[in-house]
């Protein structure tokens, strides 16, 4: 990469940091394999700082679930109610504007792919409060969009009877929906193997990886190296979302969230990318990585729409990631892969250019469409390769 141009990008980080638009920064491109570090802000560690990582859990448990595919303990199109039976045998709302009791029986079973490609009938409704009668039922059962708060989500079985009563959105496989599914994956995972979602995640993924500061909390001795998380007020103001020490993430949740629930750190999650660009090797084959990071949407799943207006006139949906279809900007290139996090945090592999771009940043996003710092991140990224 330029180093002239290296510089230009850690000045643009810079000045989110100096706005106060982020508390702290950590900056990672690898290209060709050679990493270019920033750090810069308040963090309690610097490089090694720990982070929420929010939806950049859904790469890591979609992993998890090809693991077992490759080992034939499941199957893509395979229905998940031996394993779920809270959801084997669901009820669809007649339309969105039906009254919550107003349902038809699901067309047909819900499947590991639905759960793989979002397409299982539930989600992130993105409407305004009150747009639809359902919204207050999904409120009620603490489905609510927002930040992942592990402190008062229960565990995962009285997760999935609380889902099995809520009627779906959508029939199994017709519409593309955020969320929901990958919980609902890292249920199934655990009743699968028998483990927990992180005892199973450690042993495959995060030790043959050497990811050692990645799981679903952070233990005692190394909390100091944890972030604060933040949010934006109303009135634009930052407000603590959850502190280091007694927040959260200082003890071990009762539900291993598959959707938002990992922290990890930048040397750890470039490992996992590193992993996925490599073809896979050890966790997975290249076959499955390529499955992975290819369309798994038809054009009808996608006519529902995505987290925003315009979502799929860009990108697709494969297995836990997004990927760019269309070069619409010069950090665009068709191909690319990977998620963001809410709490402020995204990573992407591009094959085409060998390279991987991770930021971190624990301050929400304060709507799907992301701050500026996202997109400034990855132009000042791809304007620095040579």
């Amino acid at each position: 990469m330029d180093q002239v141009r290296l510089t230009r990008h850690r000045d643009v980080m810079a000045r989110h940091v100096d706005s106060g638009a982020v508390p702290g920064v950590v900056s990672l491109l690898d290209h060709r394999g050679e990493a270019h570090v920033s750090v810069l802000g308040d963090l309690p560690a610097g490089a090694d700082t720990i982070f929420r990582i929010s939806s950049m859990t859904k790469p890591v448990t979609a992993v998890a679930a090809l693991v077992l595919v490759e080992e034939c303990v499941l199957r893509l199109d395979d229905p998940i109610g031996d394993l779920v039976p809270e959801l084997a045998a669901p009820r669809v709302l007649r339309s969105l504007d039906s009254p919550v009791d107003d349902t038809v029986p699901a067309r047909r079973p819900i499947t590991l792919r639905h759960l793989l490609n979002s397409t299982f009938g539930h989600g992130v409704l993105m409407a305004a409060p009150g747009t639809h009668p359902v919204q207050a039922a999904i409120a009620a059962a603490g489905f609510e969009p927002g930040p992942p708060n592990p402190a008062s989500t229960p565990d995962s079985g009285e997760f999935v009877r609380l889902l099995g009563t809520l009627p779906l959105l959508s029939h199994p496989g017709e519409r593309w929906w955020y969320d929901t599914a990958y919980d609902v994956l890292g249920v199934l995972i655990e009743r699968a193997t028998g483990q927990g979602l992180g005892a199973f995640l450690a042993e495959r993924i995060f030790t043959p990886l050497g990811m050692p500061d990645t799981g679903f909390h952070v233990a005692p001795d190394k909390i100091t190296r944890l972030a604060t998380a933040y949010t934006t007020t109303d009135s634009g103001d930052r407000a603590v979302y959850d502190p280091a020490e007694g927040g959260q993430w200082s003890t071990p949740p009762a539900f291993h969230s598959g959707a938002g629930g990992l922290v990890s750190t930048a040397a750890d999650y470039r490992a996992f990318l590193t992993m996925l660009r490599r073809g896979g090797a050890p966790v997975l084959s290249r076959p499955s990585v390529l499955t992975l990071s290819s369309d798994q949407l038809t054009s009808a799943q996608k006519a529902g729409g995505g987290l925003v207006d315009g979502f799929f006139d860009t990108a697709t949906w494969g297995f836990g990631v997004s990927i760019i279809t269309t070069r619409d900007d010069l950090h665009k290139t068709p191909g690319r892969y990977g998620w963001e996090g809410g709490l402020g945090t995204s990573g992407q592999v591009d094959p085409t250019e060998d390279l991987i771009t991770i930021l971190l940043t624990q301050q929400a996003w304060t709507s799907p469409a992301g701050p500026k710092i996202y997109s400034d991140f990855l132009t000042s990224a791809y304007q620095a390769l040579d």
